[in-house]
């Protein structure tokens, strides 16, 4: 684990202040976190800025609305997954970036996934990561964590699914309102056949022991130019830093530089 953060910087879109950190030269890839998550502790303890970083690449990753160092509304109509995609076609802008690679793991491949439908000229390439045809199928009710996040404490909670996202939102000290507020509205899921309108290069990587994700094949066959990846023996949690999923999007990466 990397406990080494980078300087985070803010700008402002939509009515909301918003946190990012900007490391390194080369092609930029930008990082969207998680449900619950934090541009520090999806990308930066699991090593992602110093794997990027050594390969080469300029690394960009925000805090979504809602989560880390960025505002934290209460209201569920601002989390719309289509709402933080524009967060970060804005951020783009705001570093005068034209295109990048673009990389999201759970609620971020969601969100990637319409930054890609609504702005195809800003993503070069797209990796997704943790979440496979729960893209367009849904990933099941998650109205048990609404619940769990809004308890008065974790001994309150029951629901194991629950639990879980209420203990790692207790250990990342987030704003559980404003994430009860998210997961209502920020698992909005994309038709497939809307999903079959990418065309940028896609790498879709999904724990073999993720009971969240969905089929990361059934979904690259959706696509039009997408492979699938298993990382062995990993769940939702353990996949994302993952040596096998690293290795696999950096030649990914290598293959999207050199076209």
């Amino acid at each position: 684990m990397n406990l080494n953060l980078p300087h985070f910087a803010t700008f402002e879109h939509d009515g909301l202040e918003l946190a990012f950190f900007d490391e390194g030269e080369g092609a930029p890839v930008l990082l969207i976190h998680g449900f619950a998550s934090t541009a520090a502790v999806n990308w930066v303890h699991p090593g992602w800025l110093k794997t990027l970083g050594d390969a080469g690449y300029r690394v960009i990753a925000i805090d979504n609305r809602g989560h880390g160092q960025s505002d934290k509304p209460h209201d569920p109509e601002v989390y719309y997954p289509a709402l933080m995609a524009g967060d970060a076609a804005a951020l783009l802008e705001h570093l005068g970036i034209e295109s990048a690679h673009v990389m999201g793991y759970s609620m971020g491949a969601r969100i990637s996934a319409y930054l890609a439908l609504a702005h195809p000229e800003k993503v070069r390439s797209l990796v997704f990561g943790g979440l496979g045809i729960g893209l367009c199928d849904g990933v099941g009710d998650w109205d048990a964590i609404a619940a769990a996040l809004r308890a008065p404490s974790l001994d309150d909670v029951t629901d194991e699914k629950g639990r879980m996202f209420r203990a790692f939102a207790d250990q990342t000290k987030s704003d559980r309102l404003a994430l009860a507020a998210c997961i209502e509205t920020s698992r909005q899921n994309i038709a497939r056949e809307d999903i079959g309108k990418i065309a940028a290069p896609t790498l879709i990587g999904v724990g073999t022991k993720d009971d969240l994700a969905g089929s990361p094949q059934t979904l690259a066959a959706q696509m039009q130019n997408a492979i699938a990846l298993d990382i062995p023996n990993r769940d939702h949690m353990l996949a994302v830093g993952d040596k096998v999923f690293k290795k696999a999007v950096l030649e990914f990466l290598a293959r999207e530089n050199d076209d």
